[in-house]
This record gives structure tokens, sequence and C-alpha cells, in this order.
């Protein structure tokens, strides 16, 4: 399928407009002073930093951006890799939880970009071989998550991903109808994790394809009509990482005029407020799916998985 033009016209004005966002709000995002890797709340600014660097290596592995917005995206990483301590607080939470995958998921997108930390990768690879990290209980897209990233880092892993990806939500092709809202969630990371972010749209396997293809409207449908711009952007990222992607303009053009002149893309229908860190805090996350839709959209446009 041929990705229309209005699509990239919006894809390119979505993903260079929030990755100056995210470049210009980043010090919003840095961790407080002190923090070390027993934080007590991981959620509140160490997983934020890790979905930024994820946004900066995809736009950086993509390539698709201009050379002013990859010197950001480089800029960005940066900035990430020098508030975990140049990959020592990824170690050092590593070596004292050894069952948590988070050090593992938030060193993959640094290894991608050419940032190295040998102290965490032996680590990493020891932890590998680990009957007990193997037989942790995670949900199936979560466990696809670290498979991925394994692959990424370049550890053995020995997941069968086509197998795991059988064991999700979304592998037993459900009624389509039959979905909410978290696992519409779950739903879109299976398909991120199969195709690395859209790098191997074939990581999906065909019938599964098939089924996210024909039912990917009417759930795009359903979100947009409640305002969930949020999921409504992730599932821009699915549309555009299938083998034949689905990117409809309507959908790329409602995310694009949503998104404000200094590029925030609000996370749902509630008003935005001014308070410049509580508008970091609320709409963060809906900024970096926005740059990597739009990446992705971008590269499968130019004929690129």
């Amino acid at each position: 399928m041929t990705i229309p033009r209005a699509v990239t016209e919006a894809a390119r004005s979505m993903a260079d407009r929030a990755l100056s966002w995210l470049h210009a709000n980043r010090e919003f995002g840095a961790l407080p002073p002190g923090t070390t890797e027993t934080m007590a709340d991981p959620d509140s600014v160490y997983k934020p930093l890790g979905e930024t660097t994820l946004a900066a290596s995809l736009i950086l592995r993509d390539n698709v951006a201009g050379p002013g917005r990859l010197a950001a995206a480089q800029s960005l990483i940066d900035f990430t890799w020098e508030q975990f301590r140049h990959g020592d607080m990824l170690y050092e939470r590593q070596l004292r939880h050894t069952l948590m995958t988070d050090p593992l998921e938030m060193y993959a997108p640094f290894v991608r970009c050419g940032y190295h930390h040998e102290g965490l990768h032996t680590l990493l690879t020891h932890r590998a071989r680990l009957r007990s990290a193997g037989g942790v209980e995670m949900l199936p897209n979560r466990r696809l998550a670290a498979a991925n990233a394994a692959r990424v880092v370049g550890l053995p892993h020995g997941e069968d991903m086509a197998a795991l990806a059988g064991t999700t939500w979304l592998g037993a092709t459900p009624e389509p109808w039959a979905i909410n809202w978290i696992t519409a969630y779950a739903m879109t990371h299976t398909v991120f994790h199969l195709t690395d972010w859209g790098a191997d749209p074939a990581g999906l396997p065909p019938r599964l394809a098939e089924y996210v293809r024909s039912w990917l409207p009417v759930w795009i449908d359903v979100w947009r009509e409640v305002g969930q711009w949020d999921l409504v952007t992730e599932l821009l990222i699915v549309g555009a990482s299938l083998p034949d992607p689905y990117c409809a303009p309507e959908d790329w053009e409602a995310v694009a005029a949503l998104q404000q002149e200094d590029g925030l893309v609000p996370r749902d229908s509630d008003p935005v407020t001014g308070d410049p860190q509580q508008r970091f805090t609320d709409h963060q996350h809906t900024v970096v799916v926005a740059a990597v839709a739009g990446s992705v959209a971008l590269v499968r446009a130019a004929g690129r998985p």
C-alpha cells in the first residue's frame, strides 16, 4: 500500500514538533538530585526517561528526520544517558534486583544507538543464563518486551517470538468488540515488540497482521470518539508497522490538528494545564508516541521497513 501524501505531511509535522518539545522540555524530566537505583516510584521520572530515550533512539535509527532534528535526537539521548549516569544506575539497579527487566529494557535503546556499559552487558549476559530470570511470571506482552530488548542488546534469550505472540490477547484473535482500554494498550505493545517498533513488519505473524488490519479502523474510531488521544496515537504506530500499512489520512490529520504549536499532543480531551511541569508530567508520553508514530510512518512511506 502507498501511504498517502496527507499522511506523510501529518507524520512529518507530528514527529518534528514532538521531538522539538521533548528536547526543549527535557529538564522537566530530569531525575531528582540524589536519586538512586532503589527509587521509590519508578513510574514518576525513571520510566518517562526511558520513553524519551526510546523516541530519540528510533528517530536516529529511522534516519528520516532532517539534520537539525537528528542533532536534537542525539542531544536528547546524550541527556538521558547522563541522567542514568552513563549506565551506572541501570547496572546498579539490575545488580540489586535480579528479576527486574526494566534495566534491560532501558538499556536497549542506548545500545541501538551505539552506547555501551561493559559491566551492565556482562551482568545481563549472566542474568540471561539464570533459570530464575527465565521463569519470572510476566504478562505475555511484557515477556515480548524483554525478549525484544534482549534481541536488540544482542543477548541470548532463547525465546520463540511467534510462540510468545500466541500467548497474548492478540494471539487469540478474540472477538474484536471484547476489547477495553488496558487490553488495547497491551495489543499495541504486542505489535511494537514483534516488529521492533516497525523495523520488521514481517515479525508480526500473518494471521495476526490480517486480524489487526481488519479491526484497527474500528478501534481507532472508538478511541477517537472518546478523545483518548494517547491510545489513538499508539494505534497509528500499529497501523504503520503492519506488513500492509493502514494509514488513514483522517486519523493522522486529526492528531496533527490537536498538536499545539510548541509540539505538545494532549493525552485526552481534558483541558491542558498551563503549568510547565504539569504539562510535561501529563503529556510527555503522548508526545513520545507522536514522535515515534511520525518517524515510523515516514520510513514506511519511503519504502523501507
